[in-house]
């Protein structure tokens, strides 16, 4: 997909808040609301953008921690235990990735007992031969807003 500077500010500004609506948009760049909408449309067709959404503070909803859990797989298995961890509501990220382990798993808990059920859930899924759990102290940045 080639985009030009005007794709890159649209996305910068829809970052920063997707709420604008086409006409604000058009406004602070300068072009049309019709040009602004057939842009954001074509952006949108190509999946350059996704969707919209809103980010949230999770330990204000009560998710405390944040783990790190790294999972190690008998070979041949791992798109069917990502496939099943995606599906839990508390994990934020599933990762195919390189070094001793298979795959990387970021996810929400709101104590240390949900954590300690999810990680006991998980060496019982087949084919998971060894889980390593980090648990996060502080968090420096967690944004996934960038262009």
């Amino acid at each position: 997909m080639k985009m030009d500077e005007k794709d890159t500010h649209i996305l910068k500004l829809l970052l920063a808040d997707s709420r604008q609506s086409a006409r604000k948009l058009s406004l602070r760049m300068g072009l049309s609301t019709v040009t602004m909408i057939s842009r954001i449309k074509r952006l949108e067709e190509q999946k350059v953008i996704q969707g919209y959404s809103v980010r949230l503070d999770h330990e204000l909803l009560g998710y405390e921690l944040t783990a790190v859990i790294e999972i190690t797989t008998n070979q041949g298995k791992m798109l069917e235990i990502e496939n099943h961890i995606a599906q839990q509501e508390n994990v934020i990220a599933v990762y195919d990735i390189t070094g001793n382990a298979d795959i990387l798993v970021i996810a929400k808990f709101k104590d240390r007992k949900s954590l300690s059920i999810f990680v006991k859930k998980l060496s019982t899924v087949p084919n998971v031969e060894n889980t390593v759990t980090h648990i996060v102290l502080n968090t420096i940045k967690e944004d996934e807003r960038f262009i």
